[in-house]
C-alpha cells in the first residue's frame, strides 16, 4: 500500500519528531544528575571563614582541621531545656544511620552561653551524645564574632545575673569534605533525611 504524498511528509515529520526527542533523551543521560538534597541547598554561602575557636579538649580548631570530613554545626548551649539536647541527640541517631560512613563526619557544638559554658562543662556535656562530637567555645568576643558570621542569632532572656535562658537560631550548618558551605538543615528534620544529605555530600554530590 503506497501513500499519498501528504501521508508521507506527515510521516517524514513525525519520524524527524520521535528522533530528535530520542537525541534529547540520549544527551539528557549523558549529563550528570544534580544532587537533590531535602535539606535548604546554600552552596555559595561563605560563612564560616573565619572559625578560630576552642574545643573541649583544649585544642584550638578551625574548618580546615577537618577537611575530607562532612561537617555538621550547631549553635547552642548546655543549660538549653530543649531545643540543643534534641538536635545532639538527633545527630547521635544520624550517625548510627551513616555506619562505618559515621568516621567521616564531624559534628560541632558551639557555645552561644561562653560565661557559663566553660571548657569542663562542655567536656562533661557534648560526649554524652557521642564520644566524637566536639564543642567549642571562646571569649564572649569570639563566639559574638562567629554568630555574627554565620548569621546566627542569640539572646539572653530572663534573669541576667543569674539563671537566665538563651533565645537563639536552630538550624544546622552542613560543610562538605572539600570544606565548602553546603546546607542549611531545619531544626526537627527526621535523622533518615540528614544521613541521606550528609551521605550524598560524602559521595562527592
Amino acid at each position: 500500500m503506497s501513500l499519498s504524498p501528504m501521508s508521507s511528509v506527515l510521516v517524514a515529520r513525525l519520524r524527524a519528531f520521535v528522533l530528535s526527542v530520542l537525541a534529547l533523551g540520549a544527551l539528557a543521560g549523558c549529563a550528570p544528575a544534580e544532587p537533590v538534597f531535602r535539606s535548604t541547598d546554600i552552596s555559595g554561602a561563605e560563612y564560616g571563614k573565619n572559625l578560630r575557636l576552642t574545643d573541649h579538649h583544649g585544642q584550638q580548631r578551625t574548618l580546615a582541621d577537618f577537611r575530607g570530613k562532612v561537617v555538621t554545626i550547631f549553635f547552642g548551649y548546655t543549660q538549653c531545656p530543649d531545643v540543643c539536647p534534641t538536635a545532639l541527640v538527633g545527630m547521635s541517631e544520624v550517625m548510627g544511620l551513616l555506619g562505618p560512613d559515621s568516621d567521616r563526619v564531624q559534628v560541632i557544638f558551639i557555645t552561644v552561653d561562653p560565661e557559663r559554658d566553660t571548657q569542663a562543662l562542655l567536656a562533661e556535656y557534648v560526649p554524652v551524645f557521642d564520644a566524637r562530637f566536639l564543642g567549642l567555645h571562646g571569649t564572649p568576643e569570639q563566639i559574638a564574632a562567629v554568630a555574627k558570621d554565620f548569621r546566627v542569632f542569640y539572646r539572653k532572656s530572663g534573669d541576667l545575673e543569674g539563671h537566665y535562658t538563651i533565645d537563639h537560631s536552630a538550624g544546622t550548618y552542613v560543610f562538605g569534605p572539600d570544606g565548602r558551605l553546603r546546607l542549611y538543615m531545619r531544626h526537627g528534620e527526621a535523622p533518615q533525611v540528614v544521613a541521606a544529605d550528609i551521605k550524598a555530600l560524602l559521595e562527592g554530590k
